[in-house]
């Protein structure tokens, strides 16, 4: 695994990784934040919030969040339809191309800019 080492890899596979000198806060708050977003348990761990958001700020919580979402989206996805990791493989078995048009998505966020709302709904109060 690039940029992990094999001491590295067995904490972070271990319970443990919160203990290890062998990680940094960051990291510990990266493994941290990833099992409670997995587990779908941060919503109601303000304790792990607070540890989280003690070394990253709002917007990079935001950032985990969605990549931690998204991947356990994949995963679920490609789980249940039984596909290869290979992002190639599995897009091929899907009978889908891997490959955007750098021109489309281009278009596609120009856009969006051009059409970006000066304001955004809010929820209600509870």
């Amino acid at each position: 695994m690039a940029g992990v080492t094999d001491e590295e890899l067995e904490v972070i596979q271990g319970n443990e990784y919160m203990n290890s000198d062998l990680l940094t806060a960051r990291e510990k708050a990266t493994l941290l934040w990833t099992e409670h977003v997995t587990l779908n348990t941060a919503k109601n761990r303000e304790d792990v919030f607070n540890e989280v958001s003690a070394v990253f700020s709002e917007p990079e919580i935001v950032e985990l969040t969605t990549v931690c979402a998204f991947r356990n989206m994949r995963n679920r996805m490609h789980d249940s339809l039984h596909l290869d990791p290979d992002p190639a493989a599995g897009a091929e078995a899907v009978g889908a191309g891997s490959q955007v048009s750098p021109d489309a998505l281009k278009a596609y966020l120009q856009h969006l800019l051009e059409n970006w709302p000066d304001e955004f709904p809010t929820a209600p109060s509870e």
